[in-house]
């Protein structure tokens, strides 16, 4: 064998001999597949959370006080505006009632007196407002909540002109405690001072007499429901 075929055959054998320690054994070559599987797994979706859904609130008799004793602590609104079908009329509410004007800046605030309306009429007494027969009135009612407001009848207000009260409901009531949904402004002059100790007054209109005026003359049936209905068209909370 030459020189020359001694070279080349070195050469050879080395190559070979780096080619074998480069290439992975058969399970070696199964290990690094089986990591590179494992490793590179990556769910199709990320697994789904469930929310839970957050149970509507509703007031009852057990939870208004609380609710509306919290919720006055809060309070920035003080007035509110009705926009009826013959006019606007402002409210100025009592500090010291904090019940009954929570109560009223709450129920405006969810909207309830929107589409109700002014639904008895008494000639040179009242005007009542808050209810009405239509079905939306009813399904707001049932959201809210069935509760009735403690009578605060010893804060110093007389049922005055232009007063605003809340009239007692009438069924198994025997303390007078403040239907919740509705109210009255008395339209008497000076004023209707024989409610005073039953009726719980809680504001007073500042705004819009000659538009409590108006609804008071428009006609009645018998039971003082107006002929044609009055309604409060949209109520607004503001400072």
């Amino acid at each position: 064998m030459t020189l020359k075929e001694i070279s080349l055959f070195t050469i050879l054998f080395m190559f070979l001999l780096g080619s074998c320690k480069d290439q992975p054994t058969t399970k070696e070559n199964e290990h690094l597949q089986n990591n590179i599987k494992k490793d590179s797994i990556v769910p199709d979706t990320p697994p789904k959370v469930e929310k839970k859904e957050e149970e509507a609130f509703e007031l009852t008799e057990d939870n208004a006080i609380e609710f509306f004793f919290n919720y006055s602590k809060s309070l920035k609104e003080n007035k509110v505006k009705l926009t009826t079908s013959l006019g606007a009329i402002t409210i100025e509410l009592f500090d010291n009632v904090p019940y009954h004007k929570a109560n009223f800046i709450y129920l405006t605030k969810m909207g309830y007196f929107n589409n109700t309306y002014f639904h008895r009429v008494v000639k040179n007494f009242i005007i009542q407002g808050g209810n009405a027969d239509n079905v939306e009135t009813a399904e707001k009612r049932s959201k809210i909540g069935r509760y009735l407001l403690p009578p605060d009848t010893r804060k110093g207000h007389k049922h005055h002109r232009g007063v605003v009260s809340m009239p007692s409901s009438e069924i198994n009531n025997p303390h007078k405690l403040a239907s919740p949904y509705e109210f009255f402004i008395v339209v008497t002059k000076p004023g209707s001072y024989h409610l005073d100790g039953g009726y719980t007054p809680f504001g007073q209109v500042i705004e819009g007499m000659d538009v409590v005026d108006d609804i008071n003359s428009q006609p009645v049936d018998n039971g003082d429901w107006p002929s044609q209905n009055i309604y409060i068209l949209k109520a607004e909370a503001f400072e």
